[in-house]
């Protein structure tokens, strides 16, 4: 108990003599550096906001502008055409000044207004270069005059060492498109999936709404985007995300892996190449040093993000969701998500148990030593569960509206609630599972599968879903994350995962026996259990939940595999797009594997923009399904490669569009959105929101390729990860191009619907990528043998 006693400042007795008052000088000490160092990181971001806020001037340059006015009044002339002399006729204490004084007083202060006008117009100019997106419809190679002016302008006006948030304040807002550009795009979109008397229909019902309601629609649109930074953020995140009522477990959390050895081998070549030495090797410390590394993240020197990430070096984009990465929860019932600041601890979890672990001592940040320490603190400890407490998780993975009744009726006071407010307040959520994970045994493959599905799910209880992530750390030591998705989206997550995993596997390391590198100071203080008193009615809540959470969790069937027979070296060799054509792949796949096309959704960034999220790229085309139909009906090669072609292109227009704001989705959310406030119903818009998205897919993109060496460490990469499917009989598919020669793909289904099978569809996405690498690259020579070989497969595959 003596770590007890130490966190106590100060403790009292009262005795026939008086009160006998004890200080503990160690835990004021502690007391005071906990305070110096958050005064230190208040001041430091006060700093940061005063040179974001002046960006793309700096604050030196006040005083350059200060000098220069004062130096041109020396030499009797007036800068300012008599301003400088109005403002000393105002000036409030000009009685008790000498002229001189008021004279520099007048001065500085016109400087000063002279300054802040100057950034301003400069903000003002670079919101203006930035809106401008042509340069995305050019071809590489091919740039016109007009773009490489606008470049330089931009390299002008973007200042030196941008930080983390310097452009937010020069981003443009996100344009509401035209109302016909949204419709005639949406009935393009939709003319392969409908029959003529479908589209008949719905062209009837888009022209109706374009001609009536919608001119009413838009002009609120329009009003918002005048005055709210962004006319889509804030209602996706609330109508989208926050006040959906069922389980955000597999519906919209999602999950990433760790840096992965795909080799069947993984178990041998892994363990024993890295710790062929030790006597015994501690699995759960092999991911130590990425908790470090994840905390080091948001603080300097560490920070990886103090130059703004940039498209070709010189585009910014959208920082926003950065800010609410660490100490952030999504809270049942008040359909928010909050945010703190500065936590200094993470909530962790095992066997059952709640636990506070502190990663601050003294001011200093505890090494990834003494962090193994205290999981091993937490590991040795042989207290069970408070009853109630083991499956408490279960809320956070069932249906939102028990939830955030329990937690106003059970956890709004007391010893519960400052539980639970340590959970919600915590950077983040770690997890100590003492399952094992990742490809090993003697079915590697099938290893790999239910690590994607523990990752995303696990036992429904022990992962904290509401939390903005939860880093799982495996018994073997093997690790991965599970994210909430409301606060931010995958990029995001992602770069800080990259940036983790980096610095665990290639910075940090581990000592011969095992552990983490570094000296540990014994007088830590014991990681602080959380209590609980969990009655028999919450019990019982709990068990409900579960009992929701569960069997959608065992629905889900999960396909993780490797391509690695070529990557985007060989795609971008016939001079293809590598994501347009694996989207072609995708919607061959699904074409062989249902008999017909669906409404396929491709996730893209409106990041351009100030707080832009998302926007869908609807890959399916009529481009596209024109060529699947020829190369199933064995067309002749070279009709077959101007379809792809063409379809490619199309994917490729149809993306930047998303990405420069002129998508369909989001505008037509919105709308639909206006009209539920005016209480007007559209069928249009009913109807074109309400299609299921059969096919949801999404890219994973690596954003920080300098910390990995896939020539000299082509054993560690990471296979990105994945999300459930969107719809009850689709499938969800993520994927990543690794390196030149890896993709990587993540399918998800339903063991409920018949028609899905994600290990049959990875079958299908892999001879897909073949049957479209091989059209593109066989020669002039082999064509009419290829077109014989390609007609008889047709032939034959018609007469099974």
């Amino acid at each position: 108990m003596a770590e007890a006693h130490q966190a106590v400042a100060f403790q009292f007795t009262i005795t026939p003599e008086g009160i006998d008052l004890q200080l503990s000088h160690e835990a004021l000490r502690q007391v005071y550096l906990s305070g110096l160092r958050s005064w230190k990181k208040r001041i430091v971001r006060l700093k940061n906001n005063v040179i974001t806020g002046v960006y793309p001037a700096s604050p030196s340059s006040w005083l350059f502008v200060v000098i220069a006015i004062l130096a041109t009044m020396y030499t009797r002339s007036d800068p300012s055409m008599g301003l400088i002399a109005k403002i000393q006729e105002h000036l409030p204490a000009s009685g008790s000044m000498s002229m001189q004084c008021q004279t520099v007083v007048s001065a500085v202060l016109f400087s000063t207004l002279l300054w802040l006008s100057l950034i301003f117009t400069m903000k003002l100019c670079l919101k203006q270069l930035l809106s401008y997106h042509r340069w995305m419809f050019e071809q590489h190679g091919n740039v016109s005059t007009t773009t490489k002016v606008w470049v330089m302008l931009v390299r002008i006006f973007s200042g030196r060492q941008p930080l983390l948030y310097s452009y937010q304040g020069s981003l443009p807002n996100l344009p509401v498109p035209a109302i016909k550009d949204t419709v005639k795009r949406y009935l393009e979109s939709v003319r392969p999936l409908k029959s003529d008397s479908e589209f008949e229909r719905m062209t009837n019902l888009a022209k109706e709404f374009e001609d009536s309601l919608g001119s009413r629609l838009q002009w609120y649109l329009k009003l918002k985007a005048l005055w709210a930074s962004n006319y889509v953020s804030d209602w996706w995140e609330e109508y989208i995300y926050l006040r959906g009522r069922g389980p955000i477990m597999v519906n919209s959390n999602y999950y990433g892996m760790v840096l992965i050895l795909f080799s069947c081998l993984f178990s041998h070549l892994f363990f024993h190449t890295r710790f062929m030495f030790m006597p015994s090797p501690p699995p759960f410390y092999l991911s130590i040093c990425s908790i470090w590394a994840i905390f080091s993240y948001i603080l300097p020197p560490f920070l990886p993000l103090s130059v703004q990430w940039l498209l070709r070096s010189c585009i910014p984009c959208c920082s926003y969701q950065y800010q609410r990465l660490f100490d952030t929860c999504r809270i049942p019932g008040i359909i928010r998500v909050v945010h703190w600041q500065d936590s200094e601890y993470v909530a962790v979890y095992h066997r059952g148990r709640y636990f506070r672990l502190w990663l601050y001592q003294a001011g200093r940040m505890l090494s990834p030593r003494e962090i193994e320490y205290q999981i091993q603190r937490i590991l040795d400890d042989p207290s069970p569960p408070a009853p109630g407490e083991e499956k408490l998780g279960a809320f956070t993975a069932g249906d939102r509206i028990p939830w955030a009744k329990a937690r106003k009726e059970f956890f709004s006071s007391g010893v519960n609630k400052r539980s639970l407010d340590c959970i919600e307040k915590a950077a983040f959520f770690v997890t100590l599972d003492d399952d094992e994970q990742g490809m090993m045994g003697d079915d590697p493959a099938a290893n790999v599968d239910r690590y994607a599905k523990s990752l995303l799910h696990g036992k429904c209880y022990d992962r904290w879903f509401d939390k903005s992530f939860s880093v799982v750390i495996f018994k073997n030591g093997k690790n991965g994350l599970n994210a909430e998705h409301s606060w931010a989206d995958a990029p995001i997550v992602s770069h800080m995962w990259e940036y983790a995993l980096a610095t665990d596997s290639f910075q940090l390391g581990y000592n011969e026996e095992g552990h983490c590198k570094g000296d540990v100071n014994p007088s830590l203080p014991q990681p602080q259990r959380l209590t609980w008193d969990i009655p028999k009615q919450c019990q019982e809540q709990v068990a409900q939940c579960l009992a929701v959470a569960q069997p959608l969790a065992d629905d889900i069937d999960f396909h993780v595999f490797a391509f690695r027979d070529f990557g985007k070296g060989s795609i971008k060799k016939i001079k293809m797009s590598p994501d347009g054509f694996i989207q072609l792949a995708l919607q061959l796949a699904f074409y062989r594997d249902r008999g017909m096309f669906c409404l396929t959704y491709e996730a893209s960034m409106t990041r351009l923009f100030r707080e832009g999220r998302t926007e869908t790229v609807r890959s399916c085309s009529s481009e596209s399904c024109a060529f699947i139909k020829a190369f199933e009906n064995g067309e002749d090669v070279e009709v077959c490669r101007r379809l792809i072609r063409n379809a490619s292109e199309k994917h490729q227009m149809l993306y930047r569009l998303a990405m420069t704001g002129a998508g369909i989705d989001r505008h037509l959310f919105c709308l639909y959105v206006v009209s539920k406030y005016l209480g007007i119903e559209s069928p249009f818009l009913k109807e074109a929101l309400s299609e299921p998205w059969r096919l949801s897919t999404s890219q994973t993109p690596f954003q920080q390729l300098e910390l990995f060496d896939f020539v000299n460490h082509p054993d560690y990469i990471t296979c990105g990860g994945g999300f459930g499917p969107v719809a009850d009989d689709g499938y969800g598919v993520s994927y990543s191009l690794i390196g030149e020669k890896i993709i990587s793909f993540h399918v998800s289904s339903k063991h409920s619907c018949p028609d899905t099978d994600s290990h049959k569809f990875g079958t299908q996405i892999r001879k897909a990528l073949h049957d479209l690498l091989q059209l593109m690259t066989i020669n002039q020579s082999d064509a009419a043998g290829s077109e014989q070989n390609h007609s008889s497969k047709t032939q034959n595959k018609k007469e099974l």
